[in-house]
């Protein structure tokens, strides 16, 4: 067994674990603006509630990205050059989604806000699916040849693991967002959270739950199956809570959902990294991906200094933010162009 390289797997795992944990609620929050706000200042709760986390939660994103890079550049070059065409659909999905949270409140109209809305709500779609379709094809595998290139044109990626994997997430993000309003608004916002949360939490984190289990019926380990198994206790759990009218041991079920997943996935696909859909024999391993032990050993030290410093600030931020938020604590909405053009206005008299 590589000792380093196997650390660093373990490194983009727990990085992804933390990205679907943090960024699911809030790329959820997004999708719900249309699915489950029923009026502007309902939304304006909504964006409150994940306003000061959703770049810093955008960090684990790009951290994966770039430890998968540095670490294992092969495993890197042949994933995102298969699947370089739906990657720059996600991208462009988080610009957008990233703009309209600055620009939306900027001027006081309905049919400004309403298509800054549904640039959050579907940028925060796209992405969830995306990036969900990816990973699931990381771990069931692609056309790639020897040379680790993609075999076939630009949709050879497309199949039914891409979404199964895209679904996954989606749901997990929008029931996961739903128990994390139940902590972090208060008032109807809160109770209907709740409520759908219920209602929609069986039927949401089957995807999930199909996607350990198809990944345990290809190459799964028994301490892997035992993973699969906690990950649909988790969920079962996290629903009866709900049912009981709890707020906080739903969502930590659902993290526990994700936690366990994830362990199952990565854990059964180990030593692979990415599988070769062509021959087995192409697959990329963590030896055969993997960059020098002499590299590794130096981002070993910076991670041990750097990611600390990371949580410690990203903690720190929810805890200044932990209050709830609800529509009371929501000010008249106004224009910020409108307001400038009556200053100058004003200045000229």
């Amino acid at each position: 067994m590589e000792f380093l390289p196997t650390i660093w797997f373990v490194a983009i795992a727990l990085l992804w674990t933390g990205y679907l944990f943090l960024e699911g609620f809030d790329l959820g929050v997004g999708m719900l603006m249309k699915l489950f706000a029923r009026n502007d200042t309902e939304r304006r709760v909504l964006l409150n509630t994940i306003g000061p986390v959703w770049d810093g939660n955008e960090v684990w994103l790009l951290t994966a990205g770039g430890a998968t890079f540095a670490a294992f550049p092969l495993w890197y070059a042949s994933l995102f050059s298969a699947l370089y065409l739906p990657l720059l659909v996600v991208l462009v999905a988080l610009i957008f989604r990233a703009v309209a949270f600055e620009y939306r409140g900027k001027v006081d109209s309905e049919r400004w806000r309403s298509g800054w809305d549904w640039a959050i709500a579907l940028g925060s779609f796209v992405a969830a699916f995306g990036v969900g379709a990816a990973l699931a094809l990381t771990t069931t595998g692609l056309p790639v040849d020897a040379n680790g290139d993609r075999s076939g044109g630009p949709f050879a990626w497309f199949s039914g693991y891409a979404v199964l994997g895209g679904l996954a997430v989606v749901g997990f993000a929008l029931v996961h967002a739903l128990a994390f309003l139940t902590l972090k608004t208060d008032g109807d916002v809160r109770v209907r959270s709740r409520q759908w949360l219920v209602r929609w939490l069986p039927v949401a984190i089957l995807p999930m739950l199909a996607w350990v289990i198809a990944v345990q019926a290809l190459t799964g380990r028994p301490w892997t199956w035992a993973a699969t198994v906690i990950a649909a206790i988790a969920a079962a759990v996290a629903w009866l809570f709900a049912r009981r009218g709890a707020e906080r041991r739903p969502f930590v079920g659902l993290a526990l959902l994700i936690v366990a997943g994830a362990a199952a996935i990565f854990g059964a696909v180990y030593p692979v990294v990415l599988p070769s859909t062509i021959d087995p024999s192409f697959s990329l391993t963590v030896g055969s991906a993997s960059s020098s032990d002499y590299t590794l050993s130096l981002m070993s030290i910076a991670a041990a200094i750097g990611l600390p410093i990371v949580i410690a600030y990203q903690a720190w931020t929810y805890w200044v933010f932990r209050r709830r938020v609800a529509t009371t604590h929501i000010p008249p909405a106004h224009g910020f162009l409108p307001a400038i053009a009556a200053k100058v206005l004003a200045d000229k008299e």
